[in-house]
């Protein structure tokens, strides 16, 4: 196994043009789940990837299970359990942004537990991912996360890391503690500009990424969405132009980008190539609705690297 992740899967529902939900008339289905996004962003890219989570002996659950044996991610470590509802969410859409509302109170995911955490699994994967979203939605699934770092960093697994902060699920004293003591098990840390200021009350990207680089990581990101990234490793910090594109929906860029750099860097990359790869499939992903759907493939990537004129350098 190249990548694990452990975390949360959800079924999406989307309305189908610029609207909200009271006016909503049909809805599109799809998928989504931070770390699910990931694993399917890392598989299209060409790792091989696995699920550690806790999912509903429901049609959700059934239909997740079908995502992933479509599109090659392993669920040898998901748990299906008797009764359990699997967590859904809701998109409207504006033009100018999108909105979410969830229905996960009580999912199987929330109920992961260090006892799920599967160690021989990790002991023998090239990297383990971890999200702040599976550490806020209980805390059982938190010592879960800490516990699969924990283990990954005792078998010199690579540990990467987005904090992907959500402000409705926890206090934000709570969610700083946790993510600071998260980049501190990390290797790779992925944050995003957003979060970062709100994470660590800094303003300016660089002085917010060498607050999250002060914390031990040996590489950090900052996604800064249209307006590239800033990397930092080994000591330098450059800088990662944005692959142009004109978006239409942003949901899963992120993890998107988390997979595919993940994949290149246990591919054997440099920081800086795994860099330039992910932002050429975040920017990508924006290009469709849905978290799932319009995750490119490796070919697209490289494809649309290869004629950009700054990234390809």
């Amino acid at each position: 196994m190249d990548i694990l992740a452990i975390g949360e899967p959800l079924l999406e529902f989307s309305v189908t043009d610029e609207q909200s939900l009271d006016a909503a008339e049909s809805f599109a289905v799809g998928y989504g789940g931070d770390t699910s996004n990931f694993l399917v962003s890392a598989s299209r890219c060409g790792a091989a990837a696995g699920y550690v989570s806790r999912i509903g002996d429901d049609h959700f659950g059934t239909a997740l299970l079908g995502l992933w044996q479509r599109e090659g991610v392993r669920t040898d470590h998901v748990v299906r359990e008797p009764g359990g509802r699997t967590g859904i969410y809701f998109i409207s859409r504006h033009a100018a942004h999108s909105s979410f509302t969830y229905y996960r109170a009580g999912s199987p995911a929330s109920r992961l537990s260090p006892a799920d955490v599967p160690e021989t699994a990790i002991a023998t994967a090239r990297a383990m991912h971890v999200s702040g979203i599976t550490q806020a939605i209980s805390a059982s699934a938190c010592d879960a996360g800490f516990h699969a770092m924990k283990v990954a960093r005792r078998h010199n697994t690579l540990v990467s890391y987005d904090p992907n902060y959500r402000p409705a699920l926890w206090p934000l004293d709570r969610a700083r503690a946790i993510v600071a003591r998260s980049i501190e098990l990390s290797d790779v840390a992925l944050p995003n500009l957003e979060e970062g200021r709100a994470l660590t009350d800094l303003d300016d990207p660089r002085a917010i990424l060498a607050w999250f680089a002060a914390l031990g990581p040996r590489t950090v990101v900052l996604k800064m969405g249209d307006q590239g990234a800033l990397l930092w490793d080994d000591g330098r910090t450059s800088e990662i132009p944005p692959h142009s594109v004109v978006p239409v929906d942003s949901t899963g860029a992120g993890d998107a980008f988390d997979g595919a750099f993940v994949t290149r860097l246990v591919q054997g990359a440099t920081p800086a190539d795994a860099a330039r790869y992910a932002a050429v499939a975040g920017a990508l992903t924006t290009q469709g609705h849905g978290a799932v759907h319009p995750i490119p493939r490796d070919a697209a990537i490289r494809s649309a690297l290869a004629k950009d004129p700054i990234l390809k350098h």
